[in-house]
């Protein structure tokens, strides 16, 4: 029993660290020193360098390969932070002239709706409120005068009216008055002529 309880522990001992052998294997078969990221590349040369004490032996060649590919994704990353630093500026100027432009359109939308709200009257600009104002106020004062001078037609022609009837009155009172001195002279032109006459045979 005790046999088989040590024979166990030593085949699963094997087993987990043919498990970790193979797993190790596998990750320096992933592992590169000419493809992978600068990490793994990394790795790569600590793990395939020779140890010594506490220091690792790295073959020259791996080192300036290293240094190559390090330089070059160094060149990368600074090439893409300079277009992306192109990118952002040109961006930011389109920002820019974007805003302008708004800020032409809000200017030019404020003046278009300030002279769709406000109109001219006598020259004077006015909002379309005062000018309804103005203008239902100057037809009123006309309307108010239109009639004052209706009323003072009427009444002048009434006045005209009753005038023209007190002169008819006058005028035959006038002509009647004429009549009657006319008919007192021819009377006291007769008598005086028979005056005359009763003189001439006296």
């Amino acid at each position: 029993m005790k046999f088989f309880k040590t024979l166990l522990l030593t085949t699963l001992t094997l087993l987990l660290f043919s498990t970790s052998n193979a797993q190790d294997a596998n990750d320096d078969e992933k592992l590169s020193l000419n493809s992978g990221t600068i990490d793994n590349q990394f790795e790569y040369v600590i793990r395939r360098s020779n140890s010594w004490q506490d220091y690792k032996t790295v073959k020259k060649t791996w080192l300036y390969a290293l240094k190559a590919h390090t330089i070059d994704s160094l060149k990368a990353v600074h090439k893409d932070l300079y277009d992306t630093q192109a990118i952002v500026e040109t961006q930011a100027k389109e920002i820019e002239g974007l805003k302008l432009n708004l800020s032409n359109t809000k200017t030019s939308l404020d003046n278009t709706i300030e002279e769709k709200d406000s109109m001219t009257l006598f020259g004077v600009p006015m909002t379309k409120p005062n000018y309804s104002l103005t203008l239902w106020s100057i037809v009123g004062v006309l309307s108010a005068l239109l009639l004052f001078f209706i009323y003072r037609f009427k009444s002048s022609n009434t006045v005209t009216k009753q005038a023209n009837k007190s002169l008819a009155e006058i005028e035959e009172e006038f002509e009647e008055h004429r009549r009657n001195a006319l008919e007192r002279e021819q009377k006291v032109r007769r008598q005086l002529q028979d005056m005359i006459n009763e003189q001439k045979k006296a």
